[in-house]
């Protein structure tokens, strides 16, 4: 964005990194933040959220010129959202105005009558002084008195101050019309960076570089990114990240590493795949063991249990090439059982360990935008918040290893049961002659409504089966929170009943197209 001539109160679109440019207002930062070192920036509160951010100058447009161009490049909901803020907030602005002019005329007639009322009343006292000496000096005098008091009592009060006594309002109290704008998406705050040391209602800053959100169960969501982070993107940590495992989630958590300045090593078990972020500026790693020995802190994300036991177990796995202090972080959907054997393998040998599953797709984990859910080791968790923040946009921590395995699972089991159900709706509209468009039309008008479902049903209307998250992988996690609710004797009859109709998709070879493939189950 080129630079422009602003000032304080500026409505303007702001560039923050690789996210699209947003509509905030320029505003003056608390008293204790300091203004950034080098180039001119401005503080800007965003609109359709809680948010702030020191921002370049360059990186800025103003809002009214550049409306309409902004509108057409993005059409996402919590855009139209914030940008339906911004509307109404210059029309409460507007109608401010024009009660304030308003008033203004009210008050120069009511002093233009005062005075004429003060004129004529001092030509009465002329007359009269006419009569007699006396009469004039007494006459004159109370004259006086009557026009300074109705021109004191008329005007001596500015617009401002009766405007306040004729107010039912108490001094300092905001207007009710003047409520700040909430994010109708709690999470969407992520990208924008909040600079005040003094910590939100619900906030509490547990290191210089991670702000945490404690709830009554014990978990922990990191969901602001690097306080140190001015220029649009994330402080990276000094630490050698590795990463092993570039699939759909892998390589795009990879590449938003490297955005954000990390100094990753990668692996991959087919090592073609490391190729590309090779030219990114990746390290390649030619076993898992000399990742993880060379790093200090290595992720890994792999499908399923038997992977995550094979990569840390097998031949040059992660186990040989852990010493103490070394950090191991499995991201990798699976049961907490196997969670916990890896947990025990890797402390036994004087290493920290940190679960961290994710929750998203490819898309979102091309965007940065996964949430992550985290439990183990607390500390590396701390450790890791540069990393979170530059793939996810929200980061929970859950407390003892195990529980970030059942809570994947559980997720999971929810988005895998409610696209059965969208596939099973969308094929019983079809073969009792309703209109597929239309009932998709209707439920995204309706509580149902979400990004989630309209990608997938327009999967399907479309017959694009392209992989976002592997059918197979989604059956997986329906068994694995089968087989959870078993251990604990919790009946799951929804979720068994969408495994089977994903077990009928993988025998029609539907395993490596997108979950949305479930559909083709109905159909055949």
């Amino acid at each position: 964005m080129a630079a422009v001539s602003l000032r304080l109160g500026d409505l303007v679109w702001g560039k923050l990194g690789r996210y699209p440019p947003w509509p905030g207002k320029i505003v003056n930062p608390p008293k204790d933040l300091k203004k950034p070192r080098g180039k001119k920036c401005f503080f800007v509160k965003f609109f359709g959220t809680e948010d702030h951010a020191w921002i370049k100058v360059e990186q800025l447009k103003p809002y009214h010129p550049h409306k309409e161009e902004m509108i057409k490049i993005n059409k996402g909901k919590r855009f139209q959202q914030a940008v339906d803020a911004v509307e109404e907030f210059l029309r409460k602005t507007k109608g401010k105005d024009q009660a304030s002019s308003h008033n203004s005329s009210e008050e120069k007639n009511r002093r233009n009558s005062s005075e004429e009322r003060g004129k004529q009343s001092t030509g009465e006292e002329k007359r009269k002084a006419s009569l007699s000496e006396g009469k004039l000096k007494k006459g004159t005098g109370e004259g006086k008195k009557r026009v300074s008091s109705v021109s004191s009592e008329r005007g001596s009060k500015s617009p401002l101050k009766r405007a306040q006594d004729q107010s039912p309002r108490k001094r300092g109290r905001p207007p009710k019309d003047e409520k700040p704008v909430k994010d109708s998406d709690p999470h969407f705050h992520h990208f924008l960076l909040s600079q005040t040391e003094k910590p939100a209602v619900c906030y509490q800053a547990i290191t210089k570089k991670l702000k945490v959100c404690e709830e009554e169960t014990g978990s922990t969501s990191i969901q602001a990114a690097d306080s140190t982070a001015v220029n649009g993107s994330i402080t990276p940590t000094d630490k050698k990240i590795g990463f092993l495992g570039l699939g759909l989630m892998g390589s795009g958590i990879v590449s938003n590493l490297l955005k954000m300045g990390h100094t990753v090593t990668v692996w991959n078990r087919t090592a073609e795949k490391c190729d590309l972020f090779i030219q990114e500026g990746a390290r390649l790693g030619r076993t898992p063991a000399e990742v993880v020995s060379t790093c200090d802190i290595t992720f890994a994300c792999v499908s399923d249990p038997k992977a995550a036991k094979d990569l840390v177990l097998g031949p040059s796995g992660v186990l040989q090439g852990i010493r103490p202090g070394k950090c191991y972080v499995d991201m990798s959907t699976v049961d907490a059982d196997t969670v916990t054997e890896l947990a025990q393998v890797i402390v036994s040998r004087g290493g920290r360990f940190l679960e961290a599953p994710v929750s998203g797709n490819q898309q979102l984990s091309n965007d940065g935008m996964l949430v992550i859910l985290a439990a183990g080791d607390r500390g590396l968790y701390e450790d890791c918040s540069s990393c979170f923040q530059a793939m996810g946009k929200t980061s929970f921590f859950l407390g003892e290893v195990g529980n970030a395995a059942k809570m994947m699972l559980i997720v999971n089991m929810v988005q895998g049961s409610f696209m059965a159900t969208i596939a099973e709706g969308l094929t019983l509209a079809q073969v009792t002659g309703q209109s597929q468009q239309t009932l998709l039309d209707i439920l995204n008008q309706g509580q149902l409504a979400s990004i989630f479902l309209d990608q997938k049903c327009q999967n399907i209307l479309q017959g694009n089966f392209k992989p976002d998250f592997y059918l197979k992988y989604i059956q997986k996690d329906l068994r694995l929170a089968i087989a959870l609710g078993d251990s604990v004797n919790h009946p799951t009859p929804m979720a068994a009943a969408a495994n089977e109709v994903y077990k009928r998709a993988k025998a029609l070879d539907q395993s490596d197209n997108d979950m949305s493939a479930v559909y083709r189950a109905y159909i055949h």
